[in-house]
């Protein structure tokens, strides 16, 4: 008999049970009949015969078993007992023939407790087995509004569609990332031989993950293989052996670890100040005499056509006519991020020797993701919000703060209360732009309503709409159409079939491009990223530093404009607030109850609800026109994982 096996399995147990003790740990298996006396249960439903993963079973159904084994399922008992006689028996028939008969267990929020077969289950982990047969029934909980139910009935969802039970997730949303991730499309059936391809690449992946010490980490082998599916289409990984997959995975820690911070993205408010020791005779000199520095922009469209790509474009004139000689800037532009988003930014670096990259849409944050882990030696931004790349640093402007001023032009000019509000993707920053110029609009307008229409929903007549409801004052695209093929942008007013304008938002990127550089020239680029540690970095910087600001008409009422002038004045100072005090939400439900307090900056940027002036809603998915779903596939509101926290 294996008795020197069961030696070696008490040692692993003993040495498992004072560590449990000595951190004030319950030592032995967990009791599943002890946890459902505190929990309320929905159904119980037989699976029959299941392949149960052997690192998801963590206990018994029952306490009779509980002494004789510690918590990572390794005997406890002396070894000249009648069970480690049988133990030692079952461990000669796993070397000789393979231990073939099920286990009898039961589920509870995926994870297994046995019922019959747990010496079984204890040689079996002695051995490292990945799997064991059993007859499982599973035991559902009722719902609650705890995370880790709702992950669990996410998992329902997902094990109805897969029979897959060896994934789990720490996180809200990630089951259906995963679906997207390998292709397949949201309650389509997965065929056995897509089954069989993702548990070879899970097994695989989770092999590597744990070489690389990931079994320490506070996050699955699952959320590890989504972030590494952003990096390395599924397509790819499939035919990753386990050496490659280490190899990959090493280049990428940072992206896994950052998983497990509770704060995964820094907010920058503000610039930061930054200590410069050399003299301004020696600066002068090392400027004079350093190369040049080279920075690429990849834009997805082009300044003729697009009034997004025209404003980075005259924020690059501004970054050449500001540093002048110190920098030397390369463009390419009309890219489609899917197909040859990496190409152009391999270009910028590899052929035109690029050290710096900014990618001006949050569709070009997979494939800067894929160069900056390429490229470790180059800085390589991306122009979007709450993005936790550690690799890729991120930049936008509180637009919010500018959309309450407008609000605020909007309802004095609203005479009939009505106003109109024409947005674009339902994305980061959106929602907190709509909700803050309806806000802008209640303060000077008790009454006023905010009729809200997407651009990116199907079938909307925005025009026939605002007609038929009688709204002449309307909000809509933030910059003009360089082509001067329409006349409606920024806040403007239908009189007598005229249109009237009173303001306009102003993104000035310049001062981005500026001020980022300059900290990379002048050092302050490596301090940023110090006070990060392995965190994402994300920009966000309002109108104090003129990122943005508005701009109105001279034939706004002077009353009026005293009063924008004001409000401007006191959000710089950071004086007032638009989302401080209370707050309601569509339906009457209040978001924020206190007087004295503001919404955070986490919950300004993932804000998923409507004010309760405003008419309409954020659009569901599957009611968008095409182009839209891929960037709201990346940034779509409801879509934040961690919450931030400010630099």
């Amino acid at each position: 008999m294996s008795i020197e096996e069961y030696r070696k399995a008490l040692k692993m147990g003993q040495k498992n049970f004072r560590a449990n003790v000595s951190k004030g740990r319950y030592p032995y298996l967990q009791v599943l009949d002890d946890i459902l006396e505190h929990t309320e249960t929905e159904s119980v439903v037989p699976l029959g015969l299941v392949d149960i993963p052997m690192e998801l079973i963590v206990g018994t159904k029952t306490a009779g078993r509980t002494s004789a084994f510690a918590s990572n399922f390794m005997p406890l008992l002396a070894e000249k007992t009648e069970f480690a006689q049988k133990w030692s028996v079952l461990c000669d028939a796993q070397e000789n023939e393979g231990i073939r008969d099920p286990i009898v267990a039961y589920e509870f929020m995926n994870r297994f407790y046995v019922q019959e077969g747990n010496k079984r289950v204890s040689v079996l982990k002695f051995f490292g087995a990945a799997r064991v047969p059993g007859t499982v029934t599973r035991i559902i909980p009722k719902r609650t509004d705890t995370k880790e139910n709702r992950i669990y009935y996410e998992f329902l969802d997902f094990y109805t569609l897969t029979q897959i039970n060896f994934l789990w997730f720490t996180e809200e949303g990630r089951f259906a990332a995963l679906v997207a991730a390998v292709g397949k499309a949201p309650g389509e059936r997965w065929t056995h031989e897509e089954k069989q391809k993702l548990a070879s690449v899970y097994l695989r992946f989770r092999e590597a993950y744990n070489a690389r010490g990931g079994d320490r980490l506070s996050i699955t082998a699952g959320d590890a293989l989504l972030a590494f599916l952003k990096v390395h289409p599924y397509s790819e990984t499939q035919d990753m052996s386990v050496a490659q997959l280490h190899d990959e995975l090493g280049k990428m820690w940072d992206e896994i670890v950052v998983l497990t911070r509770p704060s995964a993205v820094e907010l920058s408010m503000e610039p930061k100040p930054y200590r410069d020791d050399l003299t301004s005779i020696a600066k002068r000199f090392l400027q004079h005499n350093a190369p040049k520095l080279k920075v690429g922009f990849v834009h997805e469209k082009d300044a003729v056509t697009s009034p997004w790509t025209y404003g980075h474009e005259f924020g690059r004139g501004e970054l050449e006519e500001t540093l002048g000689a110190r920098v030397q800037t390369f463009c390419i532009d009309n890219v489609i991020a899917e197909e040859n988003g990496e190409d152009a930014i391999r270009q910028l670096i590899e052929e035109k020797e690029c050290e710096v990259v900014f990618t001006t849409t949050p569709k070009l944050m997979p494939a800067a993701l894929k160069m900056a882990i390429e490229h470790p030696e180059v800085k390589i931004l991306n122009c979007s919000l709450n993005m936790t790349h550690p690799s890729v640093r991120t930049y936008y402007g509180r637009i919010h703060e500018v959309k309450f001023l407008i609000g605020a032009i909007a309802g004095a000019l609203a005479e009939d209360d009505k106003i109109g509000y024409v947005a674009t993707y339902p994305t980061y920053g959106m929602t907190a732009a709509i909700n803050a110029f309806a806000l802008g609009a209640r303060m000077v307008n008790p009454r006023a309503k905010v009729h809200l229409l997407w651009t990116a929903q199907k079938n909307t007549d925005i025009d026939k709409y605002f007609y038929e409801h009688g709204v002449s004052v309307i909000s809509t695209h933030d910059i003009r159409d360089p082509r001067g093929e329409s006349d409606k942008f920024g806040l403007y007013r239908i009189k007598d079939g005229d249109i009237h304008h009173y303001a306009m938002p102003f993104w000035n990127w310049g001062e981005y491009y500026v001020r980022i550089v300059r900290s990379i020239l002048d050092g302050a680029w490596k301090q940023d990223g110090e006070a990060a540690g392995n965190g994402a970095i994300n920009y966000w910087w309002g109108m104090s530093t003129g990122v943005v600001d508005v701009i109105v008409s001279r034939s706004l009422p002077l009353g009026t404009k005293r009063l924008v002038d004001l409000l401007r004045e006191t959000i710089c100072r950071r004086d007032f607030d638009p989302f401080r005090g209370v707050l309601y939400a569509q339906g009457g439900v209040c978001v924020q109850p206190e007087e004295h307090e503001a919404l955070t900056p986490e919950q300004i940027i993932t804000m998923d609800w409507l004010a309760e002036n405003v008419i309409g809603e954020i659009p569901p998915f599957d009611t968008l026109i095409d182009a839209a779903k891929p960037l709201v596939t990346i940034q779509g509101v409801g879509k934040a994982e961690k919450p931030s926290k400010i630099l």
